[in-house]
């Protein structure tokens, strides 16, 4: 009999932890405020495009679909320093590439650490154009981009169709706002700071217009602004004697046992 109730006890639990769960991915009115996730999001975009330097370190998973069928994280590390209006250092580091990326407001240098190769274009102008051309032009796009950039509440609401106010979450031990926002191709949920600097802690975009709607999640931490900002060097010294190589022969970032598909 003591084991036939530890049983039914079992069950309650897993019972009530799935109505918690049902209960989390189904807000109810008292958390479905979008007028409060525009105001929040509009809040954050206003404080980051204020903040003339800002650094932080993040951890990224970018998920890969097989052929068969089967969802594989790609994860890797760096920093972001920036100084407004037009330098930028970042670095990402993970299993199979080692990367900085620095710009002056005129050159843009890729560094390949683990080759120990670099390609330089002149990319004259703004943090903004720079976000654009290496998003589009390059495919490259730099980590956390939809936040460097000065206009990001525009950028983020573009084609918004349904917005959620999931109430409070922590990410890494700060309390944040989170709020999940639908377009017809991607979903995006995002985890906003409390308080006096409500920078992005957390940011999960998932496709929906490819199979089994792969995430691209980064995290971020060690947030700084200001005069907490440590001095950084934005143009690139070959101190490692690294061979240039032109920007057409830069490979695709992504481990040598990968082969893009047709699609």
């Amino acid at each position: 009999m003591i084991k036939d109730k530890n049983l039914n006890f079992r069950r309650f639990s897993l019972m009530s932890v799935a109505a918690l769960a049902l209960a989390a991915v189904s807000p109810s009115g008292a958390f479905a405020d979008e007028a409060f996730a525009k105001e929040s999001l509009k809040k954050m975009s206003e404080y980051l495009a204020s903040q003339q330097v800002i650094s932080f370190d993040y951890d990224s998973n970018l998920e890969v679909v097989t052929k068969e069928d089967q969802r594989i994280g790609l994860t890797s590390s760096g920093t972001v320093t920036l100084s407004r209006p037009d330098k930028l250092r970042a670095t990402r580091a993970g299993g199979f590439v080692d990367v900085e990326m620095m710009f002056d407001g005129k050159i843009l240098t890729l560094f390949g650490k683990n080759k120990n190769i670099y390609t330089q274009v002149e990319e004259p102008g703004s943090i903004d154009r720079l976000v654009d051309e290496l998003r589009y032009e390059y495919g490259r796009p730099l980590p956390g981009a939809d936040f460097l950039i000065s206009n990001s509440y525009e950028e983020l609401m573009q084609d918004v169709t349904d917005i959620k106010d999931i109430g409070s979450g922590v990410v890494g031990g700060v309390e944040c706002n989170t709020f999940a926002f639908r377009t017809e191709k991607v979903d995006w949920q995002i985890w906003i700071a409390q308080g006096e600097q409500p920078y992005p802690c957390r940011y999960v975009i998932s496709t929906k217009d490819m199979k089994l709607s792969p995430q691209y999640v980064i995290q971020v931490r060690n947030w700084q602004t200001g005069g907490s900002v440590s001095d950084a060097d934005f143009t690139f010294n070959n101190s490692t004697d690294a061979s240039k190589i032109e920007p057409g022969e830069l490979r695709e970032m992504l481990p040598d046992n990968f082969k893009m598909g047709e699609k």
